[in-house]
């Protein structure tokens, strides 16, 4: 199959072709050899169930390690109770950060594993990681007499430490999880999610080092600074590395690529850097940098987003024509599915129609039908994974199937 066809034998189903109905064991792509047959029957072999819970197996491990790590690092400096109390007042901004990130992420949600694995690593194996690197880098500019090593390690030393480690979360996904990363609105997802663990656990060691050093004003006065100005600092600067790599995933030449993801990593570490060095000028220095470009900054990022999930939209309708072209969708149902007012419609008729059940099904028609449409950008761009023609019929096949659940579903 070229870039430019569509899995169907013509405008519609014929004999030989693989549209609606004709799904199933023994269907086969278009353009692919006899040989080659797709079928739905389960694979025999224990092998991915066992690959499978090994990598759960340690990745839990990993985080394990890191959050008995973390829970001694805190120890160490604060009280049981000073954590607790610095730990809800840390989690405050994850009700402002993390359902802006899950609102971006409407059209085609990412696995939930994945976006707690983010999180996960953003909280725990980046921030004991930054902590041990900042640490030992500190201790270096120290003994080299190096002037002002504090300054010098939250300026230049910190963005590097911690971008690094922040985004090669990202990059792990992006490399291992392939098929669940299908541009930059994934990548700022991610990005973001990663970006609010790591500014959660930190919180809370900051947030407590004010209470101990300063009482209940310092602690107020962290917040303020941390909490409610500066909840997306984080998150933001990596969704620069975030951007980067998202670009990489739909670039043909592998210098472009390596390029986007340094790219996006170097912006990231510059304005995390920026934020630094305003925070140590003072609070008149710092509530001027504040005002003069960090403000305008977030909010052109809020309108970069905006822009990002309309545009998802129109590659979505865009995409899917061919697919109603040949008879797998509707003109309607492409419609539909390109503008979120309208799925959101469609899900509470489909509730109202056949209850829990056909809700479901128009969820998972609607998801479907999402990484199809970017599966086919993918395609058509000459990005796709080898086994992308493989995938465009499964996700073809899932689509009716969902489709016959929630038109055929009794109330219940």
């Amino acid at each position: 199959m070229t870039s430019g066809d569509v899995t169907t034998g013509q405008a519609g189903p014929g004999p030989g072709s693989t549209g609606p109905g004709s799904s199933g064991p023994g269907s086969r792509a278009p353009g692919s050899s006899e040989a080659t047959q797709w079928s739905g029957a389960r694979n025999p072999t224990r092998r991915p169930v066992l690959r499978s819970l090994l990598t759960i197996g340690v990745v839990a491990s990993v985080f394990l390690v890191c959050l008995l790590v973390l829970l001694g690092i805190l120890g160490e400096r604060l009280t049981a109770q000073v954590i607790v109390t610095s730990a809800l007042m840390a989690i405050v901004p994850l009700f402002v950060i993390v359902p802006t990130y899950l609102w971006l992420d409407r059209y085609e949600a990412e696995p939930t594993r994945y976006l707690v694995f983010a999180f996960l690593w953003g909280a725990l194996v980046a921030v004991v990681g930054a902590y041990f690197l900042n640490t030992f880098g500190l201790k270096i500019l120290v003994e080299a007499r190096w002037t002002d090593p504090l300054a010098t390690g939250a300026v230049y030393l910190a963005p590097v430490v911690e971008e690094t480690l922040k985004g090669l979360g990202i990059l792990l996904i992006y490399l291992f999880r392939r098929r669940e990363f299908d541009g930059i609105i994934d990548g700022i997802v991610y990005a973001g999610l990663i970006g609010a663990g790591f500014a959660f656990s930190e919180n809370i060691l900051y947030l407590g080092q004010a209470y101990n050093e300063y009482g209940s004003e310092g602690l107020t006065a962290t917040f303020l600074v941390r909490g409610l100005m500066g909840p997306f600092g984080h998150p933001l600067f990596t969704s620069l590395t975030g951007i980067g790599i998202g670009i990489a995933v739909s670039a043909r030449r592998p210098a472009v690529r390596v390029l986007a993801v340094v790219g996006g990593w170097l912006c990231a570490m510059l304005l995390h850097g920026l934020w630094n060095l305003s925070a140590l000028a003072g609070m008149e220095g710092f509530f001027e940098a504040y005002a003069t470009y960090q403000v305008p900054l977030f909010l052109a990022f809020v309108g970069f987003l905006v822009w990002l999930r309309r545009r998802e939209g129109r590659l979505i309708g865009r995409y899917l024509s061919p697919y109603a072209d040949a008879g797998w969708l509707t003109h309607a149902e492409v419609t539909m599915l390109s503008q979120l007012r309208l799925r959101r419609a469609a899900r509470q008729w489909a509730r109202q129609t056949g209850g829990r059940p056909a809700k479901r099904s128009m969820e998972a028609f609607q998801d479907s039908a999402s990484d199809l449409a970017l599966l086919r950008s993918r395609l058509v761009h000459g990005t796709a994974e080898p086994d992308a023609q493989g995938r465009e019929l499964v996700l073809l096949e899932a689509i009716t199937a969902h489709r016959r659940a929630f038109v055929g579903s009794p109330v219940t």
